[in-house]
């Protein structure tokens, strides 16, 4: 937490709520500019780094917000808001602080920005002036967030140094960005020819040490405890000549149990291609046998013991630029730089999702100093994957279900995922290739045993699902009396991707099974291309509209509803069709059923888990 001693009466604070680092990038944007424009002192942090209760004490704050899920807030940010809810927060708890709020989301989502919206509203509530009207960043947009993004920091450098000029007193240098102002690096590296230490072997220590000395990681360090797992299944689930690739993964601590529940996700880092980083370091000049220690300018006051380079790189940094020397590349880059060139720049950049060694390529004439690399570099993030086991089923191990990422860019050029690619070119039972894993709570709880479940998981959102029924299954060995499951599944083909069949089918038709019609469950499939007209989950809940209605309604059961799967259009889908079953099945007026609904959201009885 922010320490609670009064602040610095010329500091901008920049705090973000990040889930995937699109809200740091912005946030660190932010900052660099309100740093050209004059700004004594800016400080960017994570909002769950900074203590709630010292709000009243700053001046000026700027909130960078992302969406999680359908309109939820991310996991940095929940504590800091249950916290603005406490009903002894007065009027005029925050009448000192000038704020602007500018928000992440997707317009495809029916709740995009809400947690952007809903704080903007609190902190005005609370007393606070707004320096700009709150801004509304849509990933949709033609070129990204940024496409709101650019306007919206116009509108608030000029409003921020008409109310305090002395705090932005160069607004035209803030508004406009320019390659001569880049100033210093806020990183030190230091270099060392030879080891200062032994070597270090222990993978663990060697991960936790780098990633803790990399600044641009500063917020993606987890306290929770490293595991290094070892892959002992990698099995393909789709199967024929389906362009779709998803695998079933069992990863395993053959020494001890691992701890972790139901509903948990587990976090990877994943390896890195050793060619790309050698490639990376020689374009950068250096020699990848040296050690370096890095370190804030500032900051930092006990040295670090040093880390070779070439580990440092592989772990920390995801393997454009201000420091051309060629003419006709620094016009280029001039022009990408310039507004009028902004959508240029997205097409070329994020459309394309180059790597930094790609854009390096492009500008040959490019020579960036390391330190601008360690800072700008996107860093090597964990990827987050939903568990698909239960530990009393599988104590020493963790399943997961994971599609294989590839896609084509508008220039169809093919890209693969880093970490699912990774994945599923490892070969099982290898002792050198052990996966580096986080556990985490994830967004839906472990239900009780005697709460009934409805759950809606199309495609990979399935996976944890399987943990759930998995579990319940093992629970009712020794109580019969678990409470009942309905589950809707959905894919393309009946043939080619109905992931986990046997599975499925053992527990609703098998004797006493989880989803059998004899424990009162059910297994729902949709299968949209085995026929003319598609077919989806939401189509199937309609159709068993009696059933869904009896689960959610009736006294004897009272369910809670999971949704998990893709974050396009299918959970606002099923929200609809679960609308629908209310007024067709139930009598129950349309606004009623909205409204009952979002009752059960903020009862904590509908809980929604996407990702992109």
């Amino acid at each position: 937490m922010a320490p609670s001693s009064s602040p610095l009466p010329g500091r901008l604070v920049i705090l973000y709520s990040s889930q995937t680092g699109n809200a740091i990038d912005a946030a660190e944007r932010v900052g660099r500019e309100a740093e050209h424009g004059g700004c004594p002192a800016v400080e960017v942090l994570s909002t769950d780094s900074f203590n709630p209760s010292c709000l009243p004490d700053e001046r000026f704050m700027i909130f960078i917000v992302s969406t999680m899920g359908q309109g939820d807030p991310p996991d940095s940010m929940k504590d800091f808001w249950k916290y603005l809810l406490r009903n002894h927060l007065g009027v005029r708890w925050l009448k000192g602080l000038h704020y602007a709020v500018f928000g992440l989301g997707y317009s495809s989502y029916r709740e995009c920005n809400f947690p952007a919206i809903k704080l903007d509203q609190r902190i005005f509530d609370l007393g606070a002036k707004r320096i700009t009207e709150r801004g509304l960043g849509d990933d949709q947009h033609s070129l990204g967030y940024e496409g709101e993004l650019d306007p919206w920091l116009l509108s608030l450098w000029k409003s921020l140094n008409r109310t305090n000029p002395s705090l932005l007193p160069r607004v035209s240098d803030a508004s406009h960005r320019k390659l001569n102002i880049l100033g210093d690096a806020k990183v030190e590296v230091i270099y060392y020819s030879a080891p200062q230490a032994t070597d270090i072997s222990d993978s663990k220590i060697l991960i936790e040490k780098a990633r803790s000395m990399s600044p641009a990681l500063k917020c993606h360090n987890s306290i929770e405890p490293l595991h290094m797992l070892q892959m002992v299944t990698n099995q393909r689930l789709t199967k024929g000549d389906t362009d779709r690739d998803v695998r079933h993964f069992e990863l395993e601590d053959w020494r001890s149990a691992i701890s972790y529940q139901v509903g948990d996700v587990l976090e990877i880092l994943p390896s890195q291609n050793p060619s790309l980083v050698d490639d990376f370091i020689k374009r950068c000049n250096l020699d990848p046998d040296c050690y370096i220690t890095v370190r804030t300018k500032g900051g930092d006051k006990v040295p670090k013991d040093p880390i070779k380079l070439k580990t440092f790189v592989a772990l920390t940094m995801d393997v454009m630029s201000y420091f051309a020397t060629d003419e006709r590349e620094k016009a280029k880059l001039r022009d990408y730089t310039s507004p009028e060139g902004r959508g240029d720049l997205y097409r070329y950049n994020q459309k394309e999702n180059r790597t930094v060694l790609e854009v390096l390529a492009d500008f040959p004439s490019v020579q960036m100093p390391f330190e601008w690399l360690v800072q700008l570099t996107p860093p090597l993030k964990k990827r987050a994957f939903s568990i698909s086991s239960s530990p009393l089923v599988h104590p020493n191990q963790i399943h997961l279900t994971v599609s294989v990422v590839s896609w084509l860019t508008p220039w169809k050029r093919t890209r693969h995922g880093l970490c699912s690619t990774w994945l599923a070119g490892l070969s099982p039972n290898e002792d050198d290739h052990l996966i580096p894993c986080w556990i985490r709570r994830g967004s839906l709880p472990r239900p009780r045993p005697s709460v009934p479940l409805l759950l809606i998981g199309p495609g990979t959102g399935c996976a944890p699902f399987r943990a759930v029924v998995e579990e319940r299954a093992a629970q009712s060995v020794a109580d019969p009396t678990v409470a009942p499951v309905l589950f809707f599944f959905g894919c393309r083909n009946q043939e080619s991707d109905f992931l986990y069949k046997d599975f499925w089918l053992k527990h609703a038709q098998g004797q006493g099974g989880v989803l059998s019609h004899e424990k009162v469950g059910g297994f729902f499939t949709a299968f949209s291309r085995d026929q003319p007209r598609k077919v989806y989950v939401q189509d199937k809940i309609k159709e068993q509209g009696a059933r869904v209605l009896d689960m959610l309604c009736s006294e004897s059961f009272k369910a809670a509803i999971y949704v998990a799967g893709s974050s396009t259009g299918m959970p606002a889908d099923v929200t609809a069709a679960l609308e629908e079953v209310l007024c067709q099945e139930g009598g129950v007026p349309r606004e009623d059923a909205s409204g009952w609904l979002k009752d059960l959201k903020r009862a904590g009885r509908f809980i929604v888990e996407t990702w992109s």
